[in-house]
């Protein structure tokens, strides 16, 4: 929603915030303080702007955490929680891929989910758990879940706000809502329809779907229809809002989930969302990055969180260059992919963004790393934002750059820095 405030923060412009909100008042004085809480003595001329403190009884102040799993890097999301409490949010809310799973192991599942909950227990605030697939994987981790912490899916509200937190997995039936939470997804909202906003929490965004009548978000926007509301989700590790309905949906990217960590511009960061509710008006949503979370002493503490153990290929930089028709090509993804043999498919192995003058750098683990020797058959794909609300994206670039089925786009990487050149044609 374009009323919304989007920004990347630091922690002492936030910390800054804070410290003015303690004031707990609805007093307002234009020529004075507006509460006892604030002594100080005016005059004709005063150096500051006003004295109206920003704080209202109904304003309050959430975090929410993204996925902390797919491949999670050590000690990450365990410092997050004690950033977080630096901050002192009200709550902490989640969107899922809690622990690593994948498993029917149940000796297994049982440690993971320990470990995080040693995590959690440390915020200072209540936390809010929501299932991903790495939750719920399988009918075995169903079960688990239901022991240790009941529903799947639930509501809350606080201070005339509602707070939907959703269930996404239903194995074998991933991404989608079934008929049962549908159902209570209805008679949830029609029960809360005069709270002033509605915040939903799920994992996966199953609204890009291609059928959300089978999936079940066509009918959970059916019941969210005439409200005010705002939706967070995670799964993809990448940064990306959505304009739905008149309003904004936010896809979270990491909080110690597998990345690239290429940066803002590749919406590829560990961040925490801070939303800000207000008397009046939308809320005020903040991104928060990590790494601009310090303590006084500007040292983070230590923790005992391994990382998830990743077997990865030495790679070697690859750069290089897409045009069309000889013009550069701008804004363009540029992905190797090799075919496995047991699949039977191609699979994604690194990825680059062109920039202004057609060039990328590809990266398979972390930034701009280049890519393991091989050969690989690419693809570029480049698309418009849809001009009406529910279209697809549309293809800038001839369609068959776009499948790896039927790309001629080739290129072998060697033990060396590569560079190469795509000339793409239109016809």
């Amino acid at each position: 929603m374009k009323h919304f405030l989007l920004g990347i923060v630091t922690a002492a412009t936030l910390a800054g915030i804070l410290a003015l909100a303690r004031t707990e008042s609805t007093a307002s004085h234009r020529n004075g303080p507006e509460t006892t809480d604030l002594k100080i003595e005016t005059g004709d001329r005063n150096p500051w702007t006003s004295l109206k403190i920003n704080t209202d009884a109904s304003q309050f102040q959430f975090a929410v955490v993204t996925d902390r799993t797919g491949g999670h890097r050590e000690k990450v999301f365990s410092r997050a929680v004690l950033q977080v409490n630096l901050l002192q949010p009200q709550f902490v809310m989640s969107v899922g891929d809690l622990i690593e799973g994948y498993t029917l192991n149940e000796e297994r599942i049982k440690n993971e989910w320990d470990e995080f909950d040693s995590y959690v227990k440390r915020f200072e605030m209540p936390f809010f758990y929501v299932p991903g697939n790495h939750d719920l994987t399988n009918k075995v981790m169903v079960a688990k879940w239901g022991e240790r912490y009941g529903r799947r899916y639930y509501h809350f509200t606080y201070k005339n706000t509602l707070f939907l937190c959703l269930c996404s997995e239903n194995p074998p039936d991933m991404g989608t809502i079934d008929p049962e939470q549908r159902e209570w997804v209805a008679k949830t909202l029609e029960a809360n329809k005069d709270v002033r906003w509605t915040f939903v929490f799920l994992h996966k965004p199953i609204w890009t779907a291609r059928d959300l009548q089978k999936n079940g978000w066509a009918a959970v926007e059916q019941a969210l229809a005439g409200r005010k509301y705002t939706v967070f989700c995670g799964h993809v590790h990448r940064y990306q809002t959505f304009e739905r309905n008149g309003t904004t949906y936010y896809q979270l990217a990491t909080t110690g989930g597998g990345s690239r960590l290429r940066g803002v511009d590749y919406g590829e960061f560990d961040h925490i969302a801070w939303v800000t509710v207000k008397k009046d008006g939308p809320p005020l949503i903040a991104n928060v990055l990590l790494e601009g979370i310090l303590p006084a002493d500007l040292k983070l503490p230590d923790t005992e969180e391994k990382g998830f153990p990743v077997r990865r290929k030495p790679t070697h930089p690859v750069e290089g260059k897409v045009t069309l028709d000889g013009q550069a090509v701008s804004g363009a993804t540029v992905v190797f992919h090799t075919f496995v043999t047991e699949t039977e498919k191609y699979a994604a192995v690194c990825e680059g963004r062109t920039d202004e003058l057609g060039r990328f750098k590809m990266t398979t683990y972390a930034r701009f790393d280049g890519a393991p020797v091989g050969d690989y058959v690419v693809t570029v794909v480049k698309t418009s934002k849809p001009e009406v609300e529910g279209e697809a994206p549309q293809s800038l670039l001839p369609a068959k750059y776009a499948d790896p089925t039927l790309s001629p786009l080739r290129v072998t990487v060697k033990e060396s820095s590569n560079t190469v050149q795509f000339e793409l044609t239109s016809n």
